[in-house]
């Protein structure tokens, strides 16, 4: 019998290739924008004495912006979809280089529209845009001078940005002998999830003399990166590094420190499910190498129509607007889902122009693969909703980014555990906890990790051995006792730590205000509904602490990050009851 066709994802209606005369006519009306978009933020003098602030000016520059945006998003959206599915696509590699080269033009104007909309009196009317500027002046005084700013912009490249990129050139050329045969260290890696015990631990413990061996040029990585990083935000007025991220996040330190406390306490719920997992797996303790364990056979094979068909139905009855999308996304084939060589790894969700976005899976007849699709559906929603509002208004910040996903996902998890029984339903309950365990239980490590790390190398550079012992201490506070080994280079795997700064707590975040929205919804389903598509398009104009306040919500109250941990340690509960 022949093997199931998965789809790959239909680019027709982006353009039907890059030699087609709209990809060529809406690149240089892209160009003229840019320049034009250069000539009016000239001539209306911003970052001068001389700009004016006034409503017509600022809505003159806004609005330029927003259509420059928007020219540029399905240009970028199917180079970047032709390169994320052929890494060696190399005429859209070349024409995403020179699309990048010319949208620079904007980003290092982006300083000096900041300063500008820094100075507008609170007085000036900008509608929908005033929280633009509320943020914009708390920026504008952690701005440097400009010949600084500039300089750093320029530093930028050969700097942290040079260490990032090292630290990608390492590690994804490690190779590693396994079993007589030369694996990547990313293939090494996913051994972490085979049913054969001894295998996970003879990978696990080849992986880590694979980062041993690179470990003096990663920590140097690092160490450029966090260095530079440290000395920018001393130079800019910020009392740690911590802080400029919190007002990127949109998102108080009170809510933050409430977050951290509720998932502190509900460590021993955690540290309860791996006993539990250790006893399914014959143990007295788990060990590092056990994290990702099978604990049960998945018997029901997932193909693509049976995952269309329950992700739709199942939304359905929680979003009438959020199921019809994911059919749209169905039938009209924003989704390339077939594995292949050359394809990146995981998934994604781009939003391509209009509401529209694509989407990549690499599918597997699994409800793992069920519930990554259904995640990556609600960022197609999350776009969809906020197709009504300018470029300016749709950015939405990390801590929110993953609403919808985190809800679809939940959805879709409840209504196969329901129907599930036997092994199967052991198989997707473990799969949930064991997401929902990196996101509470690791993600906290990482946090705790890296606020030390600021902390030491705001004095002089760690050496390989002292990164590796901040990160076990850090593995120390969460796991405790319920792990019997640790990861001391998770620093070294995590590209998190080199690409942003606190590239982690925001997951917490998304996980548990997801849940705690789905506890709304199982309230009052049809009360929810509204004021959820609402809260979804106002993600870019409103804080988070706004947007929860609509549904009752105070993100400074440790209870409310309870709530969705309590959802999750019923989850516990019946996992325990289950491996009994």
């Amino acid at each position: 019998m022949a093997k199931p066709t998965l789809p790959r994802w239909n680019l027709d209606p982006l353009y039907p290739s890059i030699d087609a005369p709209a990809f060529e006519r809406d690149r240089l009306e892209l160009g003229r924008g840019v320049a034009a978009f250069e000539d009016l933020v000239n001539r209306i003098g911003v970052g001068t004495p001389q700009a004016p602030y006034t409503s017509a000016a600022f809505f003159e520059v806004a609005e330029a912006y927003n259509a420059l945006h928007d020219r540029l998003l399905p240009l970028r959206g199917y180079l970047f979809a032709r390169i994320a599915t052929d890494a060696q696509d190399r005429e859209a590699l070349a024409a995403m280089s020179e699309l990048e080269s010319e949208w620079l033009t904007v980003e290092r104007i982006w300083p000096r529209l900041l300063r500008w909309w820094g100075g507008f009196p609170e007085t000036v009317d900008v509608g929908p845009y005033r929280r633009l500027l509320d943020e914009a002046r708390k920026k504008a005084d952690h701005l440097m001078g400009e010949e600084a700013e500039a300089l750093a912009a320029e530093l930028e490249l050969s700097g942290p940005r040079a260490w990032t990129r090292l630290h990608g050139n390492v590690s994804s050329r490690i190779q590693v002998e396994f079993e007589g045969r030369m694996l990547p260290i990313t293939a090494l890696r996913n051994l972490a999830y085979d049913p054969d015990p001894a295998r996970r631990e003879a990978a696990y413990r080849a992986e880590l003399e694979a980062w041993a061996a690179h470990e003096d040029e990663l920590a140097a990585s690092l160490n450029g990166v966090k260095g530079a990083r440290a000395v920018l935000h001393r130079r800019r007025g910020w009392a740690n590094a911590l802080e400029p991220t919190l007002l990127d996040r949109r998102l108080s330190r009170h809510a933050l420190e409430a977050l951290q406390r509720a998932v502190q306490a509900s460590l021993p719920v955690w540290r309860r499910y791996y006993r539990a997992k250790a006893r399914r797996l014959g143990k007295d303790r788990m060990d590092w190498w056990d994290l990702f364990a099978p604990v049960a056979g998945e018997r029901r094979s997932w193909s693509w129509n049976d995952a269309y068909a329950f992700i739709v139905d199942n939304l359905r009855a929680f979003s009438p607007e959020a199921a019809d999308l994911a059919d749209r996304a169905f039938r009209e084939r924003w989704i390339d889902a077939e594995p292949r060589t050359g394809k990146r790894v995981g998934a994604f969700c781009m939003h391509v122009g209009g509401g529209e976005s694509r989407i990549l899976a690499n599918y597997t007849p699994s409800f793992d693969a069920v519930s990554t699709l259904a995640h990556e559906l609600g960022h197609a929603y999350h776009n969809l909703r906020l197709a009504g509002r300018p470029a300016l208004l749709r950015d939405t910040p990390m801590t929110l980014a993953e609403t919808a996903s985190i809800m679809n996902e939940t959805v879709v998890t409840r209504a196969a555990l329901a129907e599930a029984e036997g092994e199967d339903a052991l198989a997707i309950l473990e799969t949930w906890l064991q997401g929902a365990a990196q996101v509470v239980v690791d993600i906290h490590s990482r946090f705790l990790f890296e606020r030390e790390l600021f902390a030491r190398r705001g004095e002089r550079e760690l050496s390989p051995e002292e990164l590796s012992n901040v990160m076990v201490e850090a593995q120390d506070a969460t796991y405790g006792d319920a792990l019997a080994s640790r990861h001391p280079y998770m620093w070294a795997v995590k590209p998190h730590y080199y690409g942003s700064d606190f590239y982690n707590y925001p997951y917490t975040f998304g996980l548990l205000f997801g849940l705690g929205l789905f506890r709304a919804f199982q309230d009052d389903p049809d009360g929810f509904r509204a004021r959820y598509n609402e809260l979804l398009a106002d993600t870019g104009v409103a804080s988070a602490a706004e947007l929860a306040a609509r549904f009752g919500y105070d993100l400074e109250d440790e209870g409310f990050w309870a709530k969705g941990l309590a959802l999750l340690a019923e989850d516990v509960a019946r996992f325990e009851r289950m491996v009994a």
